[in-house]
């Protein structure tokens, strides 16, 4: 079990993260996207701060070096600003689901860039069981049009493009927290990712004049309950055992098992969102769970 610890962080960051992605396009159809990302970056940064100081002895990452200062800084600024400013308007153009078919796509950027940058290998069985998930997560998400031979683009292009964004942003930054992480706390390297990734969104909110926008934000009870929810499983939890993930197995793997989130969110939309899933939904569930399988006995 210990042996694939990074394993099964990642498999713990996926259902966190599936959970914090429908109650933050539940609030995001309510208050907009960059309010979402603003509140969610601020009530995430103050419960983490709160779980550091009872875990650590310090309130703020005052003991990182100069070297995780740097790596981890940009990799906050990419994946927490730049990335979620385009991942969480996806959700609003083209939903959760899809935008996290968008988001597998993760996975094999990652593994290229980990091969490239960080020297990264993975095996056969490896890159086998990558292929497997990926596949198996678009099982569930396409659909084919009767009586044609071709998918066709059922949804907004701009919405996809904001999804694909969203996807480059998290590897980019997943090789840059990798790189300035080391063996420095988890925990600790996403407050600095948080703080440079909340500057980034001071500078556009400024820029834009939106803190109307805020103030409304803060006025939906039932908006500001989703988004302090979705905090405590995304910006604490979720990215934390991301990090846990990235110390104990290599950037690739950990990417793929953390994007089989369009079959983790199946129960919510049969339970939530009260949806009839189709055989082929079950299907692709299956096989994803096959291709996780493998990667846990590499």
């Amino acid at each position: 079990m210990l042996q694939h610890f990074g394993e099964i962080a990642a498999l713990m960051t996926a259902i966190f993260w599936t959970i914090m992605g429908v109650l933050f396009e539940s609030a995001g159809k309510k208050v907009g996207s960059l309010a979402v990302n603003f509140i969610r970056l601020v009530t995430g940064f103050t419960m983490l701060s709160i779980f550091v100081y009872f875990y650590r002895g310090y309130l703020l990452p005052t003991d990182a070096s100069p070297h995780n200062w740097t790596w981890l800084g940009v990799s906050g600024f990419v994946g927490f600003f730049v990335a979620d400013l385009f991942l969480f308007q996806a959700y609003l153009e083209i939903g959760t689901r899809i935008s996290m078919l968008i988001l597998a796509l993760g996975p094999p950027m990652t593994a290229i860039l980990g091969y490239f940058i960080l020297g990264e290998k993975l095996s056969a069985m490896g890159i086998l069981g990558m292929i497997i998930t990926v596949s198996g997560i678009a099982i569930v998400i396409l659909s084919k049009d009767k009586g044609e031979n071709k998918f066709k683009v059922t949804h907004s292009i701009k919405g996809i493009t904001y999804a694909f964004l969203g996807a480059v942003g998290n590897s980019v930054g997943m090789i840059l927290t990798k790189i300035g992480m080391g063996d420095y706390s988890p925990f600790a390297a996403t407050q600095i990712r948080i703080i440079t990734g909340f500057i980034g969104f001071v500078i556009i909110f400024a820029y834009l004049n939106k803190w109307d926008d805020l103030k409304k934000a803060f006025a939906d009870k039932k908006a500001m309950a989703y988004i302090t929810l979705g905090s405590l499983f995304g910006p604490f939890l979720g990215v934390s055992f991301q990090l846990i993930s990235l110390q104990y197995t290599t950037a690739g793997i950990s990417s793929t098992i953390t994007s089989i989130m369009p079959v983790t969110i199946l129960p919510f939309s049969v339970f939530v969102f009260k949806e009839k899933l189709k055989p082929k939904e079950i299907l692709g569930a299956l096989i994803s769970v096959v291709g996780v399988g493998i990667l846990f006995l590499i």
